[in-house]
């Protein structure tokens, strides 16, 4: 392991030799940690970060540090297990958000589109639903009385962060603008009312995230973009609602309330946009200010941390997917780095001794790289060969090493690059066959896995099994 790897703004250097002391134990004999007083379990979902994704992260992360870029590692890259992950649905060999997040919170696989509810079910099948709901280790958590939290780039009724809480035969039930009438009817609950009316254990403690219009009804105006107002068409004002329910809760809609709260305290909603968060790249030019997946990271492991009985909690870099369904991997890529620097945080705010920290992905996406570019070539840029030529296509066209199997990036007819800044943030990379959103990629995703537990991890691994990665380590028999 090489010290030149321990990157991240000095964050990583005690968690990081922590972990090289860790991953040396079993081979020199030492004897088994003690069983901790109290366990804790961070999840890190990269929505969409597959292999490719990891790899173009990795070179550019370096080539941002003035360097080639191939050699670098993620922070989590230095994890000492690793497995690989196979994300089919049960009914679909690419997989979904809905499905993927659903296998690894609950242990079992589900169908393509459904939040936490069982196999059996069909697609809108509300009574169906309310009969099959696949118990949430994080749900599992609160009834032990361990502290629990939530983070998202998306909004935080999206389909990662929903399976950690709700339960619906139809991921797009965000909100009840978008619950059938039938269904609302016979007492299904659209997902925001599941997560401010979650009645397991004492509540969630923190959620962060975006989607804030579904929070409110239609006479409310958001109080970042006035011309923006919120969805919800029962006249409800699920966040006040909130509030009311317990006199510890706080809400906050932006960065300087967030920094503003105490150390300590009780239960935060934070929603920070009306719709998803920000891209990290454009998170700075935001209105109101909001905070890194980073920031988010921190606060919520330093309130969760207060629990005597350990916590969970679950954060995605949701928007790395975006941007790969826009065709844009200038901004996917960023977000990975973005929550590689959490994944940091993390390490350094936590002891691998009574914390397990599980990196992955729900599923992947169509980049590839390819074409022999030379060493240290810039990974946006135009494929430069290891004799110094410009390479080029059939047609004598430049060509870039990055592109999609599909999505919005296919031009007819193919276009002359020569003349096309392909490092723009706002450049979108080629694409084979033309769709307007590309599409997600069916290879079996990474999982690292640092601390308690991790052991557990390992091999090639049906993806509903890292909830037992996750569950031996949070819930050992007889807690």
């Amino acid at each position: 392991m090489k010290l030149s790897h321990l990157w991240v703004l000095g964050l990583l250097a005690p968690g990081l030799l922590a972990l090289a002391g860790l991953a040396g134990c079993a081979n020199q004999g030492e004897p088994p940690l003690q069983q901790p007083a109290k366990r804790n379990v961070i999840l890190f979902l990269g929505d969409g970060m597959g292999v490719s994704t990891v790899t173009a992260a990795r070179i550019l992360a370096g080539q941002l540090q003035g360097n080639p870029g191939e050699e670098h590692a993620l922070s989590f890259e230095m994890f000492p297990r690793v497995a690989l992950v196979k994300t089919y649905n049960i009914d679909a060999q690419v997989a979904d958000s809905a499905g993927t997040m659903s296998a690894i919170m609950t242990g079992e696989k589900t169908r393509i589109g459904f939040i936490s509810v069982a196999g059996s079910v069909s697609h809108d099948d509300c009574a169906g639903a309310l009969q099959n709901e696949l118990p949430t280790l994080l749900q599992m958590a609160e009834q032990a009385g361990i502290a629990t939290g939530v983070v998202s780039t998306t909004r935080i009724t999206h389909a990662t962060p929903a399976a950690t809480f709700a339960h619906v035969p139809n991921r797009n039930w965000e909100s009840d603008a978008q619950l059938p009438p039938a269904a609302a009817e016979l007492g299904c609950r659209d997902i925001a009312r599941q997560l401010t009316e979650f009645d397991h254990g004492d509540g969630i403690e923190v959620v962060l995230g975006g989607g804030r219009s579904l929070f409110f009804p239609e006479s409310v105006a958001d109080p970042e973009h006035p011309g923006l107002n919120g969805m919800r068409q029962d006249g409800r004002n699920l966040v006040d609602e909130w509030l009311a329910a317990a006199d510890d809760r706080q809400y906050v809609w932006n960065l300087d309330q967030l920094r503003a709260l105490p150390a300590t305290g009780g239960q935060v909603l934070g929603l920070f946009e009306p719709s998803h968060m920000q891209f990290e790249a454009d998170r700075a030019n935001d209105p109101a200010g909001e905070p890194s997946i980073e920031e988010m990271t921190r606060f919520a492991i330093e309130r969760l941390s207060q629990s005597e009985r350990g916590f969970f909690l679950m954060v995605e870099g949701g928007r790395i997917d975006h941007a790969h369904h826009a065709g844009n991997a200038y901004r996917a890529l960023t977000d990975t780095i973005a929550m590689a620097q959490a994944v940091a945080a993390a390490v350094a705010l936590t002891d691998p001794q009574d914390t397990l920290i599980l990196v992955t992905a729900d599923h992947s996406h169509t980049l590839s790289l390819s074409g022999y570019p030379r060493r240290g070539n810039p990974v946006f840029g135009k494929v430069v060969t290891p004799l110094g030529e410009l390479a080029r296509d059939s047609a004598g066209r430049p060509y870039t090493m990055l592109g999609y199997a599909n999505g919005p990036g296919y031009r007819e007819p193919l276009r002359d690059l020569s003349d096309v800044d392909t490092e723009a943030p706002d450049y979108q990379q080629a694409a084979t066959f033309p769709l307007s959103s590309e599409t997600h990629g069916g290879e079996d995703v990474p999982a690292y896995a640092l601390g308690l537990n991790a052991d557990a991890l390992g091999g090639v691994m049906e993806q509903n099994l890292l909830f037992n990665v996750m569950r031996g380590a949070l819930l050992p028999e007889g807690r």
